[in-house]
């Protein structure tokens, strides 16, 4: 992630100023406008929060991403109360502790389970937060780097990769993760392939990519995606939803009942509000890289947007800077309720 510094700082020079015209949105609760933002909770070290999970528990979940000045430290995963109130964590166990490593709640399971991404190990991990007891699920070959994870239609788990073209797919009651699809669109090196999102009514899977190196677009801008998932679990054709500004790099997104995608854009510290078929709506703040959002503390490289009400709660993840003032999870107004990340029956490992 340091690796980010130069794009943002050539940022400032390519990235114009303008500022998109609003449409028509959902109204906000009386008491909160849209894009009212407030700060759900601070993230204890060791910091860097890069995914937020609302489980069906009502409790609310995040694991600390790779931070590569946590040498000898294990990473964590914390549980807050639905009003942000710090409740539990607990450490990871058999991480390789001597680098950059880091964890992803990326789901959960129909139990109840927690599914956990571990960057050292590339593993696939679970936590039952009733216990405490992990689990390791599977384990990626060596170059993957595991980021975001959906399940699909057919119990599979669906899982990106940040430094490989590829989308992996778990399939149910397998320990070996398969490449699923691969594509030169979803190449970016040091700004791969990042969230998620399997949509049942549209049977596809929203794809977001930081940079886009194909040749289909400037190298500097990133996309989101529509894949379809086949009748017969095979992949369909890639499409192109939304081309995003120069540097902007979309990261984790969130889905309202509208079918609006509200997507993180880590680059210029703003969220954007998308249709369901990519039509930019809105995005907040205006003005790009300042993150200056109204409350007390800024976007500072969000990552990712969660639905809890009719807030997203954002992963404030300050991965250039390294502010723990700033890593912190924001709650942003956005005037609608969300979908729930697709669970279906069979979404579980076995015993």
């Amino acid at each position: 992630m340091r690796r980010l510094l130069p794009w943002l700082a050539a940022l400032a020079l390519v990235l114009p100023l303008a500022t998109v015209p609003a449409a028509a949105a959902p109204a906000a609760p009386a008491d909160r406008e849209v894009w009212d933002t407030a700060v759900f909770s601070r993230v204890p070290a060791p910091g860097y929060p890069a995914y937020v999970h609302a489980h069906t528990n009502g409790r609310v979940y995040a694991g600390t991403y790779v931070n590569s000045g946590a040498t000898g430290v294990p990473s964590r995963v914390f549980e807050w109360s639905r009003r942000g109130q710090l409740l539990r964590s607990w450490p990871v166990p058999r991480q390789v502790r001597d680098g950059s490593h880091g964890v992803q709640v990326a789901q959960q399971t129909r139990g109840g389970r927690l599914v956990v991404l571990e960057t050292s190990t590339r593993t696939v991990r679970t936590l039952d937060v009733r216990t405490g007891r992990w689990r390791r699920i599977a384990r990626f070959p060596d170059g993957a780097v595991p980021n975001y994870a959906t399940w699909g239609p057919d119990g599979a788990l669906y899982v990106t990769d940040y430094h490989q073209p590829v989308i992996w797919r778990l399939a149910r009651g397998s320990r070996t993760p398969r490449p699923w699809f691969r594509s030169s669109a979803l190449e970016g090196t040091d700004f791969g392939t990042t969230g998620i999102r399997f949509r049942p009514g549209r049977r596809d899977l929203v794809v977001s990519q930081q940079a886009v190196l194909d040749g289909s677009q400037l190298p500097v801008s990133g996309a989101l995606y529509s894949l379809k998932v086949r009748r017969s679990g095979a992949p369909g054709r890639l499409a192109k939803l939304w081309t995003s500004g120069a540097l902007e790099l979309p990261d984790g997104f969130g889905i309202g009942r509208s079918g609006h995608l509200y997507v993180a854009l880590l680059g210029t510290n703003q969220i954007v509000e998308l249709t369901a078929r990519g039509r930019e709506v809105d995005r907040f703040p205006d003005l790009p890289l300042t993150g200056e959002n109204g409350s007390a503390i800024p976007f500072d490289t969000p990552c990712s947007a969660t639905f809890l009400g009719t807030r997203v709660l954002v992963a404030n993840q300050s991965a250039i800077a390294g502010d723990a003032d700033h890593q912190a999870i924001l709650a942003v107004e956005v005037g609608e309720r969300g979908r729930a990340p697709y669970l279906p029956r069979s979404a579980r490992f076995g015993r």
